[in-house]
């Protein structure tokens, strides 16, 4: 439920999912199990969203992005997992603050448009995204910072993760092998609750206003943050 309806528009939803995946089935092993998931619910998002993406914001992204995933892939198997979401944690959290200051005092416009933040959000998010499935937050704060509207913003963040986690598929498979028939099958059986998170998620989001949703999509970051400590 959670996947899906935070693959629509409520994010911060979505985030809750990693540390309880990882508690049951292993912090390593649980991102192949969360990623066809993730997959299902970007299809949804994508579909229903598809024409509100901004298509020169991601190809600004990809690079860095490719980068950033490709170095997951390398310390994935030597980074300590609790460390980890400590350290992501705080970034987040530190992510969370600037970005409140910011449409708080309404100032420095053009630095979240300049080609070093785009690199840097994109690097951090690749690498995030291939440790723990956990560049949710590390996007979202980059992309509401790009002040796009409600639609543009889940439209966008749709087809970025669409894209990035079926970059990492072929990694999961013959890299780390986290993902098999039986994992497949696992979330094969999950899909139509998925669906119908993306169906509620998508009438939840209809009834929110865009300041109030801008609102809500940061204190969900905040909460799943803090979960990351726990």
């Amino acid at each position: 439920m959670c996947v899906g309806m935070g693959k629509v528009g409520l994010s911060g939803l979505g985030m809750f999912i990693v540390p309880v995946l990882a508690s049951v089935f292993g912090a390593k092993p649980s991102t192949g199990i969360l990623l066809p998931m993730l997959i299902m619910g970007d299809i949804m998002g994508v579909v229903y969203y598809h024409r509100h993406a901004d298509l020169k914001l991601l190809l600004k992204l990809a690079p860095a992005t490719v980068v950033g995933i490709l170095i997951g892939v390398y310390v994935g198997d030597l980074i300590n997992s609790d460390q980890f979401r400590t350290l992501l944690a705080v970034i987040i959290l530190s992510g969370v603050v600037i970005m409140v200051w910011n449409e708080r005092k309404n100032a420095a416009k053009a630095i979240p448009h300049n080609w070093f933040f785009a690199s840097f959000a994109g690097l951090l998010g690749g690498f995030t995204t291939m440790i723990g499935n956990a560049a949710g937050p590390v996007m979202t704060i980059y992309f509401l910072s790009m002040n796009l509207k409600k639609n543009n913003f889940i439209g966008t963040s749709a087809w970025f993760f669409l894209l990035v986690n079926v970059f990492k598929v072929p990694f999961h498979i013959l890299n780390w092998e986290t993902i098999t028939t039986r994992t497949f099958l696992f979330d094969l059986s999950l899909l139509p609750v998925i669906i119908l998170g993306a169906v509620v998620g998508i009438f939840i989001v209809r009834l929110i206003p865009e300041r109030p949703y801008r609102i809500f999509i940061i204190i969900s970051i905040v909460f799943a943050a803090v979960k990351l400590f726990v």
